[in-house]
This record gives C-alpha cells, structure tokens and sequence, in this order.
C-alpha cells in the first residue's frame, strides 16, 4: 500500500490565513502572544472571563517586565484583585516565561469602552427583552391620545408601554 499524501488540494486552514493579521492587530496592543485575546477563557478559567477582559500589555521604560491591564465592572474589581497573583502565573505560562511583572485593573460600566460597546457576558437577548404585550401598548396609546403633538405623543406611549411591561415583569 503506498503511503497516504496529506493534500489541501489547495486549500487552507482558516488560521493560516488569518494569523498574520491577527498578530498584528494584537500586537498594537501589546499581545505578544495572541492567544491572551483568543483563548482568554481558557487561560483565566470561565468565570474570571465572564468579568474581566485583557485590555493591553504595557511595557515600562526600563522593560523589566510589563503590565496587563484588564478590563471589568467596578463591582467585580474587588474579586479580582484578590486573583491577580493566580491570574499573573497563568497569563505567564502563555508565554513561557515571566513576561507579566503587574496586573492593573480598569473599572468601566457592563457596555466596556466606547469602541466596543459589547457587554461582558452572552446573555440572550430574548432573556433580557422579553416580546411586549399588545393590550400594554394599546392601553399606553389610549392614556397619551389627549397630547396634540405627533412626537410628544409617541414618545410618551413607548415611555408607558415601558414603564407597564416592567410592572409586568
């Protein structure tokens, strides 16, 4: 039996071609090592991931180490900075050796930074937003029929129809 040929048949793999631009873009950042931004689940472990995001690596002016800066709620701050030591050996492992000398955490609301405006977790949207009821936003239309103005009018019959399904709720 001849031996098998491993042919793409001039195909190849999603990462091969993509690599080269993902490298780069977290190089910018600092990520020497792109698997802290693609795989920092598995490196800080689900939960810690759930609440915190690595923002960038800074490196000092004398380079003796750099620090990771990671992004979270301010009411998750405290929890992880009692992990910081544990977070550290584990980013450090990715690379191999003691690259991460300090971890600073940034305190920003659930949306993050302007840029991204994605919240933390995946939640599901159907969960958080449930469909809305058409006698609520009958009966918010019917409260605001008096207000002449168009505008004003709808404004005021989202605002009830709103303010009736979390009363719902």
């Amino acid at each position: 039996m001849p031996p098998r040929r491993t042919s793409t048949k001039g195909f190849k793999r999603t990462d091969s071609l993509l690599s080269g631009q993902i490298r780069r873009a977290s190089e910018t950042r600092g990520f020497a090592q792109s698997r802290v931004l693609t795989q920092w689940a598995e490196i800080a472990g689900t939960a810690t991931a759930s609440i915190a995001q690595p923002v960038e690596i800074g490196y000092g002016r004398g380079g003796m180490g750099a620090t990771l800066t990671l992004l979270t709620t301010g009411a998750n701050a405290p929890m992880l900075e009692m992990q910081k030591e544990q977070l550290r050996t584990k980013v450090n492992a990715v690379y191999g050796y003691n690259a991460i000398a300090r971890i600073r955490i940034t305190q920003t609301a659930a949306s993050g930074f302007s840029e991204g405006k994605v919240a933390f977790g995946h939640q599901n949207p159907t969960a958080t937003h449930p469909k809305p009821d058409p006698a609520l936003r009958q009966k918010a239309a019917e409260a605001t029929q008096p207000v002449t103005d168009d505008g004003l009018r709808d404004a005021l019959a989202r605002l009830g129809e709103n303010i009736l399904n979390r009363t719902k709720r």
